[in-house]
């Protein structure tokens, strides 16, 4: 891990910029990212103490094999993880999923693979603003969590248009502070489970803690994919990275590699440490989104609960801040593919200020109505995968698409090209089938909405400057 701070330590320094070889950079958008960079803003997005605000909410879904969920979800997004690094060197390009798919699949799909990704870059983020809300209020409860919530979004998205560059030296300095606070963490439990033991069996996180239920693990999957989303963000900065989309592809494998480990670890920790079973959190929802806090308090002390949610807090609103910049970037090449409306194509000193602005308004207004409900954390966190869970499935077609139907890069490797997008996209339909009726009740109502959408443009339509 210190090795880790050592090389993020050295995003501050300056990379040349560069062009991808044989491609014109017209749209605006500065090279000014390294890898380095790249990590920093994945592990923000990703955030290395993600489990923190979902814990609860997984425990009572999984029947307390969280543990098992987030192995589940790690492998389920190395697929799409794999599928994300093929297609990034095909097309190295802003837009992410939207891009490869309209170079694997064909015009309309790219649309809707953009439009589903959509609805998980803008909620997503206000999900994060949430649990910085959350936080704050456990620390200040004189001030209402609507509050901190709305301040959050509205310091991040100043750092957001300041520049990119910006926000990942401030983006550095914040994720440092988490992983250290996640070692402080890590090192306390496991001097209280050496003291005083277990609450649960040790083998619970995996096995459960009354019953086993792979469809109940599944289940909490489609919520524990949220955890992850963002090492997929990374492919949004591909038009500002500097030496070839080969530092984006490996931007990506290595943020979910690093996250999928201390996902595990820490929600294996504090399943341990967890003073109520998980039926008594499924029981009562309201104690869901402090269960990790809580569990740290009891079985620590106060002063920890107070340090992880200080920095739960700070690292949501980062998080939230990556996010909200990713979003801004698929809303930047949707607007300069006329796929939405051109406007969200501006930049201003390399900057798409108007598409940040435009993210930055729904996601506000998304955080601060679910902050000031109390079962807004629930309401968001169930709807928010389906968007992306979707795209995903449309990046593993896009794969097949691109190698094995269209041979655009010669004969296909089956097993690269073929065998593993398929088994990805089966994991993800699985998940999806899984997820909860809401969920899905609003993924296909959000899919029908882009397909009127699409049928009014015309799939066929080329866009401009193509």
């Amino acid at each position: 891990m210190s090795g880790l701070i050592g090389a993020l330590a050295e995003t501050v320094a300056m990379a040349e910029e560069s062009q991808v070889a044989g491609r014109e950079d017209h749209t605006g958008l500065r090279r000014n990212l390294g890898f380095r960079d790249l990590v920093v803003y994945g592990l923000l997005f990703i955030a290395p103490m993600a489990p923190v605000g979902v814990f609860g909410t997984l425990d009572a879904k999984s029947g307390g094999a969280v543990a098992l969920v987030y192995v589940v979800a790690t492998v389920a997004m190395a697929f799409t993880a794999f599928s994300y690094a093929q297609m990034v060197r095909v097309a190295p390009q802003a837009g992410s999923v939207f891009t490869y798919a309209r170079k694997g699949l064909g015009e309309g799909p790219g649309f809707i693979a953009g439009w589903m990704a959509m609805l998980d870059y803008l909620l997503i983020p206000a999900v994060a603003y949430l649990f910085a809300g959350i936080a704050m209020e456990a620390l200040v409860p004189e001030v209402d969590r609507w509050v901190w919530t709305g301040i959050a979004v509205v310091v991040t998205t100043l750092l957001n248009l300041w520049g990119v560059r910006a926000a990942a030296r401030v983006g550095f300095a914040v994720l440092a502070m988490e992983i250290v606070v996640l070692l402080v963490f890590v090192v306390s439990a496991v001097v209280v489970l050496v003291r005083d033991g277990a609450r649960r069996d040790w083998w619970s996180p995996l096995t459960g803690d009354v019953s086993f239920s792979l469809a109940a693990v599944l289940g909490a999957v489609s919520v524990a994919v949220l955890s992850y989303l963002g090492f997929d963000a990374i492919a949004s900065f591909a038009e500002e990275v500097t030496g070839g989309s080969a530092k984006v592809a490996r931007a990506v494998l290595f943020c979910l590699a690093l996250a999928g480990v201390l996902f595990v670890a820490q929600s294996w920790l504090v399943a341990l440490l967890e003073p109520v079973s998980s039926a008594e959190l499924a029981a009562d929802p309201g104690k869901q989104g402090s269960a990790f806090y809580d569990a740290v308090d009891v079985s620590v002390g106060g002063w920890l609960h107070d340090l992880v949610a200080v920095s739960k807090a700070i690292g949501a609103a980062f998080a939230a801040l990556a996010g909200q910049a990713a979003g801004g970037r698929l809303l930047f090449a949707m607007g300069r593919d006329r796929r939405l409306p051109h406007a969200l194509a501006r930049t201003d000193a390399g900057v798409p200020r108007v598409a940040l602005l435009v993210a930055a308004t729904v996601t506000m207004v998304a955080a601060v109505w679910a902050a000031r409900r109390d079962d807004g954390l629930d309401h968001l966190v169930s709807v928010v995968d389906v968007g992306a869970l979707t795209a995903f499935v449309l990046l593993h077609a896009s794969v097949v698409g691109w190698f094995a139907v269209r041979r655009a890069e010669g004969e296909p490797n089956w097993l690269k090209h073929v065998v593993l997008p398929v088994v990805g996209a089966a994991i993800l339909i699985a998940v999806i089938v899984e997820a909860s009726p809401e969920a899905q009740l609003v993924g296909v109502v959000w899919l029908g909405v882009g397909l009127v959408v699409l049928a009014v443009q015309g799939a066929t339509r080329t866009p401009a400057g193509r």
